[in-house]
């Protein structure tokens, strides 16, 4: 398949906001995709190469991909850097520089799906010495062929961001309509519900495509969990108290809520994978859990979840979240961190055991399951604290204990529920001493005056639109940042500051525009109507708590959660 075809599906989904005409747009590419590139087009249509989990990083910052399109079309670096502060958009620039480059390559060739997508792969593969060179050679060799508008696009990819507002939702109602609906027979609810619970055992929507293509419904109903790869966690919802779940359900299932580290785990014999809760492989990153899992996990094949805590290595006392994310982003001096910060996990579910997928089977009998397949190691590897009740002062000790251990809080989970994919499916609630903070990406910032000087000094804050796919500024931040380093977990300005240039999309006087990439959770005093914002809403007296490493941009906080939160705040 021509590139050029994929571009024009690109730009059509750019200029329609509307969902459901997106979808007829991308279904209708999906249609005549040839059977051996489908699953290279779903992923491109996503802006990406390779599935979320696979751990592979492009690693194209926007100074290598400026000095990229500067070789490729002839331009000195300070004419890209001078084009970038002027639209924002560096797949805009590259457009345009192709069309005004002044001579045309005689080897230029038709681009063609396979070609981006293997020379995309590449970039993630190239490493040592001179892999800086060979990538922007592999940059160079596509956008010296690009067509303008193929060049936007690619560069586009390349950075991650595609821009042409098409959400999980959207390719799930696509494959859908493309394969699933051709049938009249076929129910449309039916045929949703097996894509989705094809897609979150198995959460590639490339390989959920040619499923559906070659093997319709009943394919995706027979997908299996593959071990290797993670399947999407069951999420808990914020409950206003204990009393109010007690009513509702009686007997319930109270466990800690650690502050630490959701981890899903599989073991295939001596094989072990573990996943965060955004499906990020960090098995490289924790070879002390792996050797832990190896030793107390009786089954041959098992999928476990629970919450790594970092301890500290002399008091063995649990040490703030920040801390072990120090673990969770590092690649290289693991040894070194494993003593600075040794490790417990707290296993809380169990969703698969020796070919038997679980999560029909109602919690209590999980809970059961996951006792009889654990060798407990005490301090290291241990079950979630749980007792089984409805009375709210036992429950109450309880959330007092968990606070004293330094944890966030309780979950109180139905002894009835299934293990249902997602948030906000009822089941387990989450209960915390204060109003929830928000995780917030930051969107942009202004440059500091006086000591902060060189130095992002207050950062805009975004919540997510999940409707549009937007972020909406709601507030303005500057407090909780320090500007000298005294503890552990400081985030100081100048650290905020080196994470966030990679982002810098413009920049106007002290005004800087900041793709949504860095996560924070952010403590306020009260969220306030504002038409200072584009979502209507300011927090008063925002001030920063954590950096989320954890956490990406799906997992923002939404307009709608500020709404709600606003709502419960007036009848206070």
């Amino acid at each position: 398949m021509k590139y050029s075809i994929l571009v024009e599906t690109y730009k059509k989904l750019e200029s329609t906001p509307a969902k459901l005409a997106k979808v007829d747009i991308l279904s209708e590419l999906l249609q005549k995709t040839p059977s051996e590139q489908l699953p290279k087009v779903v992923l491109l249509i996503q802006g990406v190469v390779f599935p979320k989990f696979s751990g592979n990083e492009l690693g194209i910052a926007i100074q290598m991909m400026i000095k990229a399109i500067a070789k490729a079309v002839g331009f000195s670096i300070e004419e890209i850097e001078k084009r970038f502060k002027k639209h924002g958009d560096l797949g805009v620039v590259a457009e345009e520089c192709v069309k005004s480059k002044k001579q045309l390559t005689l080897s230029r060739k038709e681009l063609d799906v396979d070609m981006v997508f293997k020379n995309l792969q590449q970039l993630a593969y190239v490493t040592g010495s001179g892999s800086q060179d060979k990538k922007l050679n592999l940059i160079s060799e596509l956008l010296v062929s690009a067509k303008p508008e193929e060049a936007k696009y690619i560069v586009r990819t390349i950075i991650g961001d595609l821009r042409i507002g098409v959400a999980e939702g959207i390719i799930r109602d696509s494959i859908v309509k493309s394969f699933l609906l051709k049938d009249k027979n076929v129910d449309k609810n039916e045929a949703t519900k097996a894509l989705d619970y094809a897609w979150n055992l198995l959460p590639d929507f490339g390989e959920i495509a040619v499923i559906a293509r070659d093997k319709g419904i009943e394919g995706l109903k027979k997908i299996k969990v593959k071990l290797g790869n993670p399947i999407q966690v069951m999420l808990g919802e914020k409950a206003e108290s204990i009393k109010e779940v007690v009513d509702e359900f009686g007997r319930v299932a109270v466990e800690f809520k650690y502050d630490g580290m959701r981890a899903q785990i599989s073991k295939k014999d001596d094989k072990i994978w573990i996943y965060t809760r955004r499906l990020e492989n960090v098995t490289k990153q924790f070879p002390d859990l792996v050797e832990l899992c190896l030793k107390a996990l009786k089954p041959k094949e098992c999928i476990v979840e629970g919450e790594v805590v970092g301890l500290n290595p002399k008091t063995k006392v649990p040490v703030p979240f920040q801390i072990l994310s120090q673990r969770i982003q590092r690649k290289y001096d693991i040894e070194k961190l494993i003593k600075e910060v040794p490790i417990q996990i707290n296993l809380f579910d169990v969703i698969y055991v020796d070919g038997e997928l679980l999560i029909d089977k109602p919690l209590r009998e999980r809970r059961k399951i996951l006792e009889k397949i654990v060798d407990v190691i005490p301090d290291k590897f241990v079950l979630a604290k749980q007792i089984v009740t409805d009375d709210v002062k036992l429950i109450e000790q309880f959330y007092k204990q968990a606070l004293d251990a330094k944890q966030e809080g309780l979950f109180l989970k139905v002894l009835d529920s299934k293990y249902v994919f997602g948030r906000h499916v009822g089941g387990w609630y989450k209960i915390k001493p204060t109003m929830e903070t928000l995780d917030l990406a930051i969107i942009g910032a202004t440059w500091g005056t006086g000591k902060r000087a060189g130095w992002m000094g207050s950062f805009i804050l975004g919540c997510r639109d999940e409707s549009s796919g937007k972020f909406l500024e709601c507030g303005m931040l500057g407090t909780g940042v320090k500007e000298k380093k005294s503890g552990e977990t400081d985030v100081t300005f100048k650290e905020l500051t080196k994470l966030l240039k990679p982002y810098i999309i413009s920049e106007k006087g002290t005004t800087i525009k900041i793709k949504p990439k860095i996560v924070i959770s952010v403590d306020y005093q009260e969220i306030q109507k504002s038409t200072n914002y584009e979502s209507g809403f300011a927090l008063r007296f925002p001030r920063f708590i954590a950096l989320r490493e954890d956490k990406g941009i799906e997992d923002v906080d939404t307009i709608e959660r500020i709404r709600y939160l606003y709502s419960l705040q007036k009848k206070r």
